[in-house]
């Protein structure tokens, strides 16, 4: 019934995976992505805000001193404290741009993988559409994600207000305290909250991650009339891939009955191969004439018998003949040895065979 409706209920194949990879439509999670940057700017604040504020407290100083304004027209003294104030904000916060640029980097590498495509910044006229808009806004998965927005935001609401009031007995004692113990023990309740919503926020972004994953490949369902469609184009259509079969066959039907009467020997496993073997003097080894399995492998020993030529069975070597050299080819040097043997013992056959057809001409003759 789904078939007849056309409904998508097949995965998607890896096809329409890969098109999907190379036009940038990939499962990323916002969730996860600012959950890792928030705790990478919490760690580079906790490692490089001394120095960071150092540097910051220098340059206030300096500039409000003036010990780095050399004398000179005012516009000398605005460039130059305009020039020392640039180096000196660009050798603090250099180190943080390039930690925090590098774990976004990482963030987007571990959801996405390697991957360089344009696509999502070509200008498509849909999204410009503001009805498209509209209905992305108010449609059920733009609701669905204002509701898990504000459902995020009040739970991690509901974990600040639990530590608050935890910390209730600390906090109501601040006015009491000296400052520096009041400064520290407000950075402990700001630890506290930082560390339980960092990793309340690092949970809900694994778990945005899984449910994007599981949407991405929801969206790109299929019906199982695209199915069939996608593997013919890969395929090739059944009815033409029958026929190419049915000419295949034909010639090497034709090939067999042309070369199997006059092979040496058929060399056999005894009913899955069939290996046609020949030999000349002025060739360098023997060849491989003919060779089937199964219905052609049955087809060359009729042949065969029919035309006296004679059957042996050698499963091992009719089965190396048979992978390990295509029809028109000399055999492999390992296999000299044991086809000589063969085509000797033929070749003695045919011997006894000519000297008894001479005795029994001769006899007749009398």
């Amino acid at each position: 019934m789904a078939e007849d409706l056309g409904e998508k209920t097949e995965a998607p194949t890896g096809k329409k995976l890969k098109e999907a990879r190379n036009r940038g439509q990939l499962p990323k999670s916002k969730d996860l992505t600012g959950a890792i940057d928030l705790i990478a700017a919490a760690l580079v604040l906790a490692l490089l805000g001394s120095y960071c504020s150092g540097r910051m407290y220098d340059l206030l100083q300096r500039s409000l001193t003036g010990t780095t304004i050399d004398r000179g027209t005012p516009m000398q003294v605005i460039g130059e404290s305009l020039h020392d104030a640039a180096a000196n904000l660009g050798m603090t916060l250099a180190p943080v741009m390039a930690i925090m640029f590098t774990v976004i980097l990482l963030t987007h590498f571990i959801q996405v993988g390697p991957l360089l495509t344009f696509d999502p910044l070509q200008p498509k006229l849909s999204k410009m559409n503001p009805i498209s808009g509209v209905k992305r806004l108010f449609g059920l998965r733009g609701v669905m994600q204002t509701v898990m927005s504000i459902s995020k935001l009040s739970i991690v609401g509901t974990v600040v207000v639990l530590i608050m009031i935890r910390n209730e007995a600390k906090l109501v004692r601040l006015p009491l305290l000296m400052p520096t113990q009041a400064l520290w023990v407000t950075i402990y309740v700001l630890i506290e909250i930082l560390a339980w919503v960092l990793s309340l926020l690092l949970i809900i972004g694994v778990v945005d991650f899984m449910y994007q994953k599981w949407q991405h490949k929801k969206d790109l369902r299929m019906t199982k009339q695209e199915v069939k469609d996608e593997h013919k184009s890969m395929e090739g259509d059944p009815e033409t891939k029958r026929k190419r079969m049915r000419i295949a066959q034909d010639v090497a039907m034709q090939r067999i009955s042309s070369e199997v009467p006059d092979a040496d020997v058929i060399v056999t496993n005894p009913t899955h191969f069939s290996v046609a073997l020949r030999y000349r003097e002025t060739w360098g080894a023997p060849r491989v004439v003919a060779k089937g399995a199964d219905q052609l492998a049955f087809r060359i020993r009729h042949l065969g018998a029919a035309n006296g030529v004679p059957i042996i069975e050698r499963p091992p070597l009719a089965r190396a003949l048979y992978w390990g050299t295509k029809e028109g080819e000399q055999i492999s040097e390992e296999h000299y040895e044991a086809v000589a043997e063969i085509l000797a013992y033929v070749y003695r056959l045919d011997g006894k065979a000519a000297e008894m057809r001479e005795q029994a001409e001769a006899a007749f003759a009398v």
